[in-house]
């Protein structure tokens, strides 16, 4: 049997370009394709079932006993029973004091991936196409041609307006506070505009489409109550695997000490045990087949190309570095401006292993948690913007996550043994990054208040102080609160972050007594500002990355690296100006 053509050389991909451009086949579903020679191919869409049928093809796989016996079925029905007798017995015994909105999601969720099994996607799709074509294709086209940007555009910006101004005033969000982060949002776009690449090249669609998904992931969140208990309802799982990774250091040690609370007891065990799960997911693909149904959703909306919704979507769960091996074998055949969203992508946000950590400082999480599903379609918006697409991307008009062998575990136990260790590196490198970054803006600290001594600067010259003041306006167009200091203290922190990384940021922000009077409105809008891997370490995390999976495009990268490092810190302040507009100053107002 051949193999699926999601899984071709990057090479015979060029050769059929002509397939590639079409709309991806649905599983099961036999292809044919024209190759390099002139000879026709045929494939049968290899399954990825979750209960551990890795990569073989189904005519392989028909006289082993697992299908002999229609075990699989039977698996998947008792799954499907299991959870419908679950949801519809909450709804009996907590019809009063529960929520149903989370249940019921889980059990839709559940009942969509079996019937996903039997009942093939064309069957949903060509009605839902049929049903768009007729409607929203024919107003389009009804709309003359030059009239349909600004048309669009000045629904999103009547979406804005509305959203943000409609709604009642509070003490710490009054129509002034929005009118300023609206302002900074506009600056932001502006600048982008005015330093772009390209301004003639910019897909405009894609920039509008993200601006408004991001506004109304904002929305969903801070002003919806389904929203806040969707992501209230997630982030208390994420929050509860520190109560799992306590179990483990309770074990090492004891009751006592696991429940200290300190930095290398309480976030770095959380770090290895979240890796280690995430590898465990990868294995059963999980969250494999997660990121790729994300990516066809934005791929789809915002008119991008195939590799960079993968590695957009990916960003907020796996990182910067993990989010560009899912593409690796497209990576040597990217275009510039690819190069620049990939890299964009993992500064505009967070991973999942270092979100725990900061739920385990006590960071509000669901500002952590939307801040990064927000990230996803404004680094598309911004980079586009920042850097347009002048060439013909390998991967457009597709998507594909491709899979990577290089190093197959055997089963899951060797996944999540192979994650573990993963996440002892990764919290071993962490741990001495923060010690030796925290050590050495001391010493600045100390040389500067030494050279400031003389100049009878009182309070002491510091880093922090100078990167106040060089990013108050930045910290003012976000609509920080006018209350005291705040704007200069936010200022401080998003310098901070820049030269040094959000980890000290976000230390900071929890533990330094500077920060302990912020108002309610300008920590929230910190906490977004501070989301994201933009900075200097980062930078040399990207680029070593991609040089070692293209070692031929070190340059490449090299040329864009600053540019989509500026462009991934503006994604993160765009979401920080947005939450400044809609933001609810007490969650129990939603």
């Amino acid at each position: 049997m051949t193999d699926n053509i999601d899984h071709q050389h990057p090479a015979d991909r060029y050769a059929s370009a002509p397939t590639a451009a079409m709309a991806p086949a649905y599983p099961d579903e036999k292809r044919t394709e024209t190759t390099a020679d002139g000879s026709l191919r045929s494939s049968l869409k290899e399954g990825r079932d979750i209960e551990g049928q890795r990569n073989v093809p189904e005519v392989e796989k028909k006289d082993g006993w697992y299908q002999k016996y229609h075990m699989k079925h039977i698996l998947r029905a008792s799954w499907l029973c299991l959870f419908t007798g679950w949801w519809i017995a909450s709804l009996v015994l907590h019809r009063n004091d529960k929520n149903w909105v989370v249940p019921f999601l889980l059990w839709l969720c559940v009942a969509l991936r079996v019937l996903t099994f039997y009942v093939q996607a064309r069957l949903v799709m060509v009605p839902l196409r049929f049903v768009w074509k007729q409607t929203g294709v024919r107003v389009m086209k009804a709309v003359p041609e030059k009239w349909r940007i600004p048309g669009a555009a000045a629904i999103v910006v009547a979406t804005y307006l509305v959203g943000s101004f409609v709604s009642k005033e509070t003490e710490q969000n009054t129509r002034a506070d929005r009118a300023i982060s609206c302002l900074g949002l506009v600056v932001f776009i502006f600048v982008l505009w005015a330093t772009s690449r390209n301004r003639a090249a910019i897909k405009w669609h894609t920039v509008i489409v993200g601006m408004l998904m991001q506004f109304i992931i904002a929305l969903f969140v801070l002003r919806t109550g389904v929203g806040y208990d969707i992501f209230n309802f997630v982030s208390t799982l994420a929050r509860s695997l520190l109560g799992f990774a306590k179990d483990g250091v309770a074990f090492l040690t004891n009751e006592e000490i696991a429940n200290l609370g300190y930095f290398f007891f309480s976030v770095l065990p959380a770090i290895v045990f979240f890796i280690a799960l995430v590898q465990l997911l990868y294995y059963y693909h999980i969250l494999h087949w997660f990121i790729g149904k994300f990516a066809k959703f934005f791929f789809w909306s915002m008119k991008v190309s195939g590799a960079e919704a993968v590695v957009a979507a990916a960003s907020p769960f796996i990182g910067q570095g993990e989010s560009a091996m899912l593409i690796k074998p497209f990576v040597p055949h990217l275009t510039m401006a690819e190069l620049h969203q990939v890299m964009c992508s993992g500064f505009a946000t967070i991973a999942g292993s270092v979100l725990v950590a900061y739920l385990a400082m006590g960071i509000d999480p669901q500002a952590l948690i939307s801040s990064c599903v927000m990230s996803i379609p404004a680094s598309l918006a911004v980079s586009k913007l920042r850097y347009p697409e002048t060439e013909e991307p390998l991967t457009a008009g597709h998507v594909s996550v491709p899979h990577d062998d290089t190093d197959e575990a055997a089963n899951g136990l060797h996944a999540f043994a192979n994650g573990t260790w993963l996440g002892l590196k990764i919290a071993a490198m962490i741990m001495g990054t923060q010690m030796c970054i925290i050590a050495f803006i001391a010493l600045i600290d100390a040389l500067l208040s030494w050279w400031g001594y003389y100049l009878n600067i009182s309070d002491g010259l510091t880093l922090e102080m100078i990167l106040g003041y060089l990013l108050y306006p930045v910290s003012f167009l976000l609509g920080v609160s006018r209350h005291g200091d705040d704007i200069y203290r936010v200022a401080q922190l998003i310098g901070l972050k820049l030269i040094a990384n959000e980890f000290v940021a976000y230390i900071a922000l929890q533990s330094n007594p500077l920060y302990a009077n912020l108002t309610q409105r300008s920590r929230l809008i910190a906490t977004y500002a501070l989301c994201g891997f933009a900075n200097i370490g980062s930078l040399g995390t990207q680029i070593g990355v991609l040089q070692q999976v293209a070692p031929g495009r070190g340059g490449d990268v090299s040329r864009v690296a600053i540019s989509a490092l500026l462009s991934g810190a503006i994604s993160t302040l765009t979401s920080a100006s947005v939450a400044g507009m809609v933001i609810i100053s007490d969650t129990s107002e939603i």
